[in-house]
């Protein structure tokens, strides 16, 4: 089955992208982490998609990936924020959060410390590799990729184009600003996935990860 993969690293915007999705009349979910999640949700954003997007790719053929660009000045400060307060329970052993979020964050950000959290080189390389992989990776293949910004004028009507899809709006209502994650706790809307069963995750998703 194909689906729609928000493949921007966190603080890109994936939560308005999500939003607008399901204002489309897509089924959609933020972040993934049971079976029954990938099953029922045709567009899926943030974690694991932005570390697995390549294995993703060869799982579920055919499908549709948008990478979302941000401002260096403005992710780097906003990421840095996100990071220093997830540092702890992303790093712990004795829990903390699910497999699936260390997984990604501790590949994606490699090296993770208080330290390199704090320099923003290490922050703007981890940024500029994963935005060079997936830039490499669907080189040649614009019918299944696209990139946009969604601070920049026409990114919405752009996201429109590349689904094939039509709608009065202009533009992403824009979400979780000044540093908040929680928007997306109070989307009700009937297209909206749970990430969880309950609170659940399965430690195998459907897509083996190499």
């Amino acid at each position: 089955m194909s689906k729609i993969f928000i493949i921007g690293l966190p603080r890109t915007g994936t939560t308005s992208v999500c939003h607008a999705l399901l204002e489309l009349g897509i089924t959609t979910a933020h972040t993934a982490y049971t079976n029954a999640c990938f099953e029922n949700a045709t567009a899926i954003a943030d974690t694991p998609i932005f570390n697995d997007f390549k294995t993703l790719d060869t799982h579920y053929p055919h499908s549709k990936f948008i990478y979302l660009e941000r401002e260096l000045t403005a992710w780097v400060p906003s990421i840095k924020q996100l990071l220093t307060r997830m540092h702890t329970n992303l790093t712990r052993t004795d829990g903390g959060f699910n497999i699936h979020i260390k997984r990604c964050y501790l590949n994606t950000f490699s090296e993770l410390s208080l330290h390199n959290i704090n320099d923003n080189n290490y922050l703007t390389n981890c940024y500029n590799t994963h935005f060079n992989s997936a830039q490499t990776y669907f080189k040649n293949r614009q019918q299944d990729f696209l990139f946009i910004d969604i601070a920049k004028p026409h990114s919405y009507k752009q996201l429109c184009n590349f689904l094939a899809l039509k709608s009065d709006k202009t533009d992403f209502e824009k979400m979780n600003m000044g540093g908040k994650v929680t928007a997306w706790n109070d989307i009700k809307h009937p297209l909206k996935v749970e990430s969880t069963a309950k609170g659940r995750i399965d430690k195998l998703l459907p897509y083996k990860i190499f």
